[in-house]
Parts: C-alpha cells; structure tokens; sequence
C-alpha cells in the first residue's frame, strides 16, 4: 500500500481568494487567545534592542558630558608623561599642571623640554617639574629603565601617560626601511611596556595608580590600516596590553586604561595625513586633553572626545569591506603624493 502526501500548496489552491485574505486577520485575532505572558516575551524581545540602544545613548552622554572626573591627586602627587613637547603629551601637561600635579616630562630633546617646563611654570607658579633626557629610538632599553627609575625613585608618581609614539609617511609594508619600522617598534611598542613596568612597581607600592596608553583609531576603530601597517600592529599590541593589565591590577588600586583618539591636530597628523588645522571632527591637542582627562580611571578603553565616538559608532555601521577599501585608496593617494 503506497501513501501519498500531498504538498500544502494543494490544499491553499483549494482555498477561495476570499478565505486566503482572510488568513492573516484570522492570525491577528487568535492572538488575544495566547497567555499574557507570551504576550509580554513578545513585546519585550522586540523592545530589546530599541531599549539597549537608548540606554546605550543615554549612558554615552552621561560618560562624556556630566560625569564627574576623578580627583586625579588621590593616585599620588606626581604624573610621568612620555612625548612631552608637543601635541597631546604638551596638552596633557598643561592639564595635568592646572589640577596642581607635578610632572615628569620626558622628551628627546633638551630645548623643548625646558621651554615647555617654563611655559607651565608661568601657568601654574606652584607645581614642580623634572625633565628627563631621554630618546626612545636610540638608547638602550636598559638605560632607559634606569634613567627613569633614577629620576621617580623618590616621587610618588601616581599617573603615567604613556604618549610617545612615532609612524611613517604612506608606504607599502616592503617599502618600508628596516631602521624605520625598527624604530617604530621600540618606541611604540618595546619602550612603552617598559616605561609601564618601571612606573607600576611604585603604584605597586602604594597600591593605587592611574596608567594611559594613548591608542590609535588605526588599530581599533577600523578593521586594518593598510600602507601604516606596522603603527597600526602596533598600536593594537597597546590596547590589549592596556585591557588586560586593566583587569590584572584593578584589585591592586590601579586604573589601566586605552584611550584611542582619531585625528587629532598634532604635527604627526599634519606630517602623515596633511592636516593642517583642527576642525568638528578634528580637535586641538588641548581640547583632546581636556575631554581625555575627565575619563581617567574609568573605563579599560575609551575615545574621550565626543566626535571622534560618534565617528567610531558611524564606522561600526559600515562593512568591513567597504572600511578596508576606503583605507587602501586613502594609503594609496597618500604614498603616491609623498613619493
């Protein structure tokens, strides 16, 4: 004996055209038939994310607007900042200054140091400051170390800004010259994790402390960087250093966080990527530093200027694809003006 199934679509033929567009009212009106609680699951999974969004909108302005920031002396009466001439390390001692922290600046060259201690001097008259000597390029790692060790080993250094960091003009990872990448290595990369162990042994100590490595939107934000691919490695090797120290120490007192800024209006911008002024979207060093304070010892990782967020979520909205595209035909109009 053989069965024989009939295929659904021979039993809707069988339907009238007028008991088929009664179909999805008839579904509509069973509804109220179904639990409540059915009903609410319903309604609540379909809120989720339009919920998750709001809250997620709502936290973002809070973080970035009406958050208060920390009292950054509690983590110790000094600060160390790495590239302190110019840009975002010069900004960050300024701001630093003006909350009554003394500061170690750390620079390669001599003149700049002094003339950026004077100018903080005419500032804020009552803060302390020390500059280092100190390449990151060219001195050994273990002189380095020492150099650094000698000058806090009697200050209470409870903030570090780990901001030094160098790149190269446009070029194709076997363009690149052995002693350029080499040296983006050591200072980005190598130096940086030493600078941080030779500060943590002293928050260690007191059991608080406050670290920030300064990222880069080239590692995190979009998925590659193509033509700056070895600043871009390493800048990726920055933030998961910095997210995972964050949860190794947060029980010893110690905030460790990743701040990834986008363009900001520095020299190193205006060198690699021909910006020449700020703008919306592209702030001033002192108005990245000023909103970067203010997130000091929160988050394992943050963009601290408002626009370069809202840059980030539009980024995340668009396929990887498209992203890496759009980022090679930039390397690529960039090496092509360069050459």
């Amino acid at each position: 004996m053989m069965l024989i199934c009939k295929p659904t679509s021979s039993i809707c033929s069988r339907l009238s055209p007028k008991q088929t567009n009664t179909m999805p009212t008839s579904c509509i009106n069973h509804l109220p038939t179904q639990p409540s609680w059915l009903l609410l699951l319903l309604l609540f999974f379909g809120f989720l994310p339009i919920l998750k969004l709001i809250f997620s909108s709502l936290k973002w302005f809070y973080n970035t607007f009406l958050r208060p920031p920390k009292d950054l002396k509690a983590y110790g009466s000094w600060a160390l900042i790495t590239g302190a001439t110019d840009g975002i390390g010069k900004a960050f001692a300024h701001q630093l200054a003006q909350k009554g922290i003394n500061l170690v600046l750390l620079g390669r060259n001599f003149d700049k140091l002094e003339r950026v201690s004077d100018e903080i001097q005419a500032e804020s008259p009552n803060i302390k400051i020390k500059i280092v000597l100190c390449d990151f390029s060219r001195d050994a790692s273990t002189s380095i170390i020492k150099t650094i060790e000698d000058a806090t080993n009697e200050l209470e250094v409870g903030v570090l800004i780990n901001n030094v960091g160098v790149t190269h003009q446009a070029r194709y990872f076997h363009e690149v010259d052995e002693r350029v990448w080499m040296d983006i290595v050591r200072v980005n990369l190598e130096n940086t994790t030493r600078v941080t162990r030779a500060v943590l042994k002293g928050m260690l100590k007191r059991k608080r402390g406050a670290i920030v490595n300064i990222g880069s939107a080239s590692a995190i934000v979009v998925p590659s960087h193509p033509l700056h691919a070895i600043y871009a490695a390493t800048k990726g090797y920055i933030d998961q250093l910095s997210r995972s120290l964050h949860v190794e120490y947060k029980h010893n007192g110690i905030d460790v966080q990743c701040q990834v800024p986008l363009y900001v209006a520095t020299k190193m911008a205006s060198k690699v990527a021909s910006i020449e002024k700020s703008s919306l979207f592209i702030p001033t060093p002192d108005n990245y530093a000023r909103a970067a304070i203010r997130h000091i010892g929160y988050e394992a990782r943050c963009t601290p200027y408002w626009a370069h967020s809202l840059q980030w979520c539009f980024a995340n909205l668009l396929p990887e694809a498209a992203l890496d595209a759009w980022r090679l035909s930039i390397g690529i109009s960039r090496r092509e003006k360069n050459l």
